[in-house]
């Protein structure tokens, strides 16, 4: 008992921050809205035109503008007070969804404008997914606690997963696109409130960014360049953002026209994902270290692209739903393992920068990924083009399963200087091997 209820304390420990509790209720319920609008903005687009290609098109504009800016947005987030620009990205991102709202609910509801807020709102993203990420380490004070708070922000991300889909299939259904995407709008509100109460401790101005932007960057691109376990690790994560997740965007064709659903269809298969990535972040918050996280990776993207090819088969939404569950749990324990080995190894200086490039591989890699599924699922189907993307992923993991003992070289004299191993424990060793079992 006592030992359940020390597990416990710890998956939960990094809520003894105020801030990062604040943080987390409010960007809880800003998520749960989102994740309303992504599926009731597939579901209308779906229906307007029937379009795979256009599916496509939709998520390469949310997404095309972090291969850019991105890694400008790192340089600002080494240089600049992270706790404002995120308050600032936030409040654009409110109006984004606003502004779909109106369009929708006036009954313009056009193909071009709505996919012109869908690149307003990548642009959004870019500059977000980068600075929030590098802010996480401000709101726990320090780097103990880190690799749990980023365990339990991907639990409030795939809780919201889990409930946003279910909520967002029943008010299609009811009052239409065009209410879930207000009520995304005004979710905004719980998020920047928290933020406006989060105090961090002052030093967050670090400079002028404008001077000598891009010396900055390029040192950040080096840096990454050379450093082979954090570039072994963005690689594949580019690698399975491209060819694997990307397939998830065809999930609206697999409700409509494969399983002949709707928009409760298509709830169900995003919140299968859900439920399975919750899973995984919850697993990845009772870890107590970094250590075996190089295998874990290797795992995961195995489960991840075998949980694709299962999904090809499947023809009715009551055999997809656990095998969406396994790759939720996959793709979750994936991005959660290779963001906190980037944030464990990372040199403090630079964490904005490689955070930026770790927002290109996981975001800026998936818009030609988008862009190719929905081109393959209009030629062979969505179904095919699912296990295509299942099988680049496994050759993924393969590669960097080779590659996994030429990386513990560089890290294991890391993790010594950080204290967090003892002297036999390797990178991607698991438990028992780590304590000579």
């Amino acid at each position: 008992m006592g030992t359940a209820s020390s597990s416990l304390r710890h998956a939960f420990r990094a809520l003894r921050h105020r801030n990062f509790r604040l943080f987390l209720s409010g960007q809880f319920v800003s998520l749960v809205g989102t994740w309303m609008q992504s599926v009731a903005l597939g579901w209308l687009l779906y229906r307007l035109t029937g379009s795979p290609f256009l599916l496509g098109l939709a998520g390469f504009l949310t997404q095309i503008p972090s291969l850019v800016i991105s890694p400008l947005a790192g340089v600002w987030a080494d240089r600049w007070n992270r706790h404002r620009l995120v308050i600032g990205t936030q409040a654009l991102a409110m109006v984004q969804a606003l502004a779909l709202a109106a369009l929708v609910l006036s009954g313009r509801e056009a193909i071009g404008p709505i996919l012109l807020l869908n690149l307003l709102l990548g642009v959004v993203n870019a500059v977000d997914v980068p600075v929030r990420q590098s802010f996480v380490v401000e709101m726990v004070a320090g780097g103990n606690d880190l690799p749990n708070a980023i365990a339990l922000n991907s639990s409030a991300f795939n809780l919201a997963r889990l409930v946003g889909p279910s909520l967002a299939g029943v008010l299609v259904a009811v009052v239409g696109e065009g209410v879930v995407f207000l009520l995304n709008g005004l979710s905004y509100l719980a998020v920047i409130g928290a933020l406006l109460a989060i105090r961090v401790p002052p030093g967050g101005h670090r400079g002028r960014a404008d001077a000598d932007l891009w010396p900055h960057l390029r040192e950040g691109l080096a840096y990454v360049a050379a450093f082979k376990p954090i570039r072994a690790v963005l690689l594949l994560l580019a690698a399975v953002n491209l060819l694997g997740i990307s397939a998830t965007v065809l999930l609206p064709i697999f409700a409509g026209d494969v399983m002949r659903g709707d928009a409760d269809t298509l709830g169900l298969l995003v919140g299968s994902i859900g439920v399975g990535a919750l899973i995984g972040a919850l697993y990845m918050a009772t870890r107590r270290s970094v250590l075996g996280l190089g295998r874990v990776i290797v795992v995961a993207v195995v489960l991840f692209g075998a949980s694709l090819l299962a999904l090809a088969a499947c023809r009715r939404s009551w055999t997809a739903a656990p095998v969406l569950a396994v790759t939720g749990f996959g793709m979750m324990v994936h991005m959660a393992s290779s963001n906190t080995i980037v944030q464990t190894l990372v040199d403090p200086a630079k964490r904005g920068r490689v955070m930026s490039f770790y927002a290109v591989a996981f975001m800026g890699s998936a818009p030609f990924g988008n862009l190719v599924m929905g081109s393959l699922a209009a030629r062979i189907g969505a179904p095919w083009a699912a296990a295509l993307g299942g099988l680049c992923c496994l050759a993924g993991a393969a590669a960097f399963a080779r590659a996994l003992p030429a990386l513990r070289a560089e890290v294991v004299p890391i993790y010594r200087r950080m204290g967090v191993m003892p002297p036999e424990a390797q990178f991607g060793a698991g438990p028992q091997e780590v304590a000579g079992e």
